[in-house]
């Protein structure tokens, strides 16, 4: 699956792993007990000498390099195990049962391949990592899907919408300050109607996506029973993930264009710390920011 560059893995460092290794500081630890036993930094000396050899080799050693490239990948596949396993355990039983049973279907693909020649495996093992990782994106697209959905059921968008409405019919009343604070109150709710309207979108985006998800993994199982050209099978998951691909990184862009909405909050807080005088705020004014304050 495509990542986006926060997401790719930082560079290893071989120097520090080889000198974070566990023999290697039961070595050092050793030769510091014989320094202390035998009352004579010579032991200290040498440790050094061989330290200073040691970090020197080992770092530019390729099979080292390989065993830490592979226990750096064992590392982040039980981290991202454990991740889409706490996404699991969050999203509602309808939708961990549409998991479970694409996870069924994914299962009999597989062991239809299982029935192939030996020539033939090299697609086998091909579709085994587009199957798991389109598996994968599934369950974050559900996630999604989820909290896209009780965003819409937790926001009253009419009430946002009569809020602004009667912001707008009464932005020229009142002093230049709270003029200042309603124009900014009418920009955040501006934002956020528009932060629905793309969440609702997005929503409808990401249930057609899951249903496409559906659709042609259970057209490949049936395809699988009676295959000939494994090749095609593979074509066809190629195309579905990079649609699913397309589909996470509109949701990643959605989140991102509206991850730093500022919070009404900063308003209020602004006022109470405004050397204004408090009487340069109406009433009306501090008992709206109130309530505002109460609802987000």
């Amino acid at each position: 699956m495509a990542q986006s560059d926060s997401d790719k893995p930082p560079e290893i460092n071989y120097l520090k792993e080889a000198a974070q290794l566990q023999y290697n500081w039961i070595a050092m630890a050793g030769l510091v007990g014989f320094a202390l036993l035998s009352a004579s930094a010579l032991p200290l000396i040498l440790g050094a000498g061989i330290e200073l050899m040691y970090l020197s080799v080992l770092p530019n050693n390729q099979r080292f390099q390989r065993l830490v490239r592979s226990w750096k990948y064992e590392d982040e596949k039980r981290q991202s195990d454990l991740r889409l396993a706490a996404l699991f355990q969050e999203i509602p039983p309808e939708m961990r049962q549409r998991y479970s049973d694409l996870d069924k279907v994914c299962r009999r693909i597989r062991d239809n391949y299982a029935r192939l020649s030996s020539m033939s495996q090299i697609f086998a093992r091909q579709t085994e990592d587009k199957l798991q990782g389109l598996l994968q994106s599934y369950l974050r697209l559900l996630h999604s899907a989820w909290q896209h959905r009780e965003y819409l059921r937790t926001t009253d968008l009419r009430n946002v919408e009569r809020e602004l409405d009667q912001l707008q019919r009464t932005i020229e009343s009142g002093t230049a300050r709270l003029q200042e604070i309603n124009t900014r109150r009418i920009d955040i709710l501006k934002k956020r109607i528009d932060k629905f309207t793309k969440i609702r979108e997005n929503c409808e985006v990401i249930d057609a996506q899951c249903a496409a998800v559906e659709d042609v993994l259970g057209l490949i199982r049936d395809q699988s029973v009676s295959m000939r050209d494994p090749q095609q099978v593979s074509d066809h998951l190629e195309g579905l993930v990079r649609d699913v691909e397309q589909t996470e990184e509109t949701v990643r862009q959605v989140e991102d264009i509206f991850g730093n909405i500022p919070d009404i909050n900063g308003i209020t807080d602004e006022m109470a710390s405004s050397p204004t005088s408090s009487s340069d705020v109406s009433d009306s004014g501090r008992e709206a920011a109130a309530r505002n304050r109460t609802r987000n």
